[in-house]
């Protein structure tokens, strides 16, 4: 019988058990990824989760702590690393890592007590001091037959046009030229579809493949690790808006092809859950992934970045603590 405080709620799930769930949720993207980019995800992953785990060590013997291994520095190592460019030097992995423990975890207070995503704080600090390495071109050495690297059909482009489409992300192509017609018909080709949905298509390590992210986050929920309305909320905003906006014409893509492209599925089922920086209720969980969807489309379409995921959910977990605030429900007999 256990005698305590309120709330009187106990899940035989520990912490140690949450992060390794995560993880294994994470194999089909990261072997995935090894598969379209080499052996180079996974140099890349290894040294970013030895610089996290070695920074939350020096950091707990700093502070005079107890080091207790409970996988959480190795799930922020592996969300850093999905979110580098392919052709990222080996110390930007060990610095980016390094600064989501130290930095955005650790000078917090630790596991609990962080108010930011450690692996999204991580990316933006990199992507702020090196942004010309973390916007480099993405290319997969992969490319079947009759395509580009990104996915996109060759012989149906002006040779004029072939070098753009090579060279950059999907939603590069878009933000640049998506005022050239045959580009813009392009994006919203099946083949692109296709493409982006298995992950044939330049982007970051572990984002390119909507379909193998997709078995994670559905494995994650179906265990009910997190709960369903953030991925939900955050997909379907981001398919809505979109598509509102694309009947209208002030996007050229399809909202289909919006929610495949870019780290919308890693960030939806694997940042945007996060126990600690999202809320706890269910309005508040709500209002939380379309705020996340809302940005991401204006980023997206009239910010200076291709890709907003990132900003997005940093900006929403600064919020969360009045959305709990706000949606807190009444108390019994008040």
């Amino acid at each position: 019988m256990y005698v305590s405080v309120s709330p009187h709620i106990r899940w035989r799930k520990t912490t140690k058990m949450i992060m390794f769930a995560v993880i294994i949720a994470l194999l089909p993207a990261f072997a995935g990824s090894i598969y379209f980019f080499g052996l180079k995800s996974l140099y890349l992953t290894l040294i970013a989760c030895t610089s996290a785990q070695f920074s939350e060590w020096l950091c707990l013997w700093v502070r005079r702590k107890k080091f207790v291994f409970d996988g959480s520095a190795i799930l922020t190592g592996i969300l850093l690393a999905f979110n580098l460019p392919p052709k990222s030097p080996w110390w930007l992995s060990a610095v980016g890592s390094a600064f989501a423990i130290i930095i955005a975890k650790q000078l917090f207070g630790g596991l609990g007590f962080n108010i930011l995503n450690p692996a999204l704080a991580g990316r933006a600090f990199l992507m702020a001091s090196w942004p010309l390495i973390m916007t480099k071109e993405w290319m997969t050495p992969l490319r079947p037959a009759g395509s580009t690297m990104s996915g996109l059909p060759q012989m149906q482009i002006s040779p004029k046009y072939t070098q753009i489409i090579t060279s950059a992300t999907p939603l590069k192509v878009l933000k640049l030229h998506s005022n050239i017609p045959a580009i813009a018909k392009n994006l919203n080709s099946w083949h692109t579809i296709k493409a982006l949905f298995i992950g044939n298509v330049g982007g970051s390590l572990g984002e390119t493949s909507a379909l193998l992210l997709l078995i994670g986050g559905l494995f994650l929920i179906f265990t009910k690790i997190i709960d369903w309305r953030i991925p939900l909320g955050y997909i379907g905003t981001v398919f809505g808006l979109t598509g509102i906006l694309y009947l209208t014409g002030v996007t050229k893509a399809t909202p289909l092809f919006h929610i495949l492209s870019g780290g919308l599925f890693l960030g939806a089922f694997f940042m945007a859950t996060d126990y600690v920086t999202s809320p706890v209720t269910k309005k508040g969980r709500w209002l939380f992934a379309i705020g996340c969807g809302i940005i991401t489309v204006i980023i997206r379409l009239w910010g200076g970045y291709p890709e907003g995921v990132c900003y997005s959910i940093l900006l929403m977990n600064c919020v969360t603590p009045l959305l709990e605030r706000s949606t807190r429900p009444r108390r019994f007999g008040t």
